[in-house]
């Protein structure tokens, strides 16, 4: 009998938007499901991302589909171990009152896990430290490698920048680590519709050029990168909601032992989308 992981890497879904990778010096590739079976057998720290759980939105089984990302991802983690878990915004859908389900819901994963509030997750700082224990803008060192969580959202549900002097500060504390990497919900750039543009943020984070990559949920359509110079942005399409993509899936992230990450996406038990950013020489 196959591994669900081996049977899921056999059905790779090669798409030319999705199938192709994109190197740090700018450069375009592409890894066929071969390439990331091989590679795979390298990892040193693999972690997933899922945002817009979008739990209480009205008209929608908000509830099933959490149960569905949390039994996938635990499913993923059984076949390929994850270090940890990213649920990178919109865990409720404006109802605050929902907030202490999805932890609950949260609880279930099988992997540790961090969160970012998005523009749907109505909660004061105070709240949102009362029911998940950790500010709105924390960062955890994670085999040795920092993840930086910031805040781009309020209890109005505006669309902001993160706070600039936390993340300078924890960009400069960790400027001798040759990874790092950021979990933003509100895109930061209009490379989509409901992106904002903050030029202060993209002279900050060009000054550290070991940011290996920076994370964005709120655009449920999006599932692939963009990039500024040679950083890249990655979507992770959404596991909620009512519009988006027609699957619900969340994004893998592979760092090898060479410092290059391998990322894909998975719908939600099938890779696609097998992304590659090699590390600057």
């Amino acid at each position: 009998m196959n591994h669900p992981n081996q049977t899921s890497r056999r059905r790779f879904i090669k798409n030319i938007s999705l199938g192709t990778a994109v190197l740090l010096s700018g450069r375009i590739t592409s890894l066929s499901a071969a390439d990331v079976t091989e590679l795979s057998g390298r990892s040193v720290l693999r972690f997933a991302i899922a945002s817009d759980l979008h739990y209480g939105q009205p008209n929608t089984l908000f509830e099933k589909m959490t149960d569905t990302v949390i039994q996938q991802i635990n499913h993923f983690h059984a076949g390929s171990a994850l270090d940890l878990c990213v649920l990178n915004g919109d865990l409720v859908h404006d109802d605050k009152s929902f907030m202490p389900q999805v932890k609950k819901k949260a609880d279930g994963l099988q992997v540790p896990y961090y969160v970012t509030r998005g523009n749907h997750d109505h909660v004061t700082p105070q709240e949102w430290n009362d029911i998940w224990s950790t500010p709105l803008n924390h960062d955890h060192i994670i085999k040795d490698v920092p993840f930086l969580f910031a805040d781009t959202s309020n209890e109005k549900g505006e669309y902001l920048s993160p706070d600039l002097a936390w993340l300078e500060s924890r960009l400069e504390a960790y400027k001798n680590h040759p990874n790092v990497f950021l979990f933003l919900h509100i895109p930061q750039q209009k490379w989509t519709k409901n992106g904002i543009d903050t030029p202060a943020f993209f002279a900050l984070v060009r000054r550290y050029p070991n940011l290996r990559a920076v994370f964005h949920g709120h655009e449920h359509d999006q599932d692939g990168v963009y990039m500024d110079a040679r950083l890249p942005f990655l979507f992770d399409s959404h596991v909620g909601g009512n519009w988006g993509t027609e699957y619900k899936g969340f994004r893998v992230v592979e760092l090898l032992d060479n410092g290059t990450l391998v990322t894909y996406m998975m719908n939600p038990s099938v890779k696609m989308g097998e992304l590659s950013y090699a590390r600057l020489a």
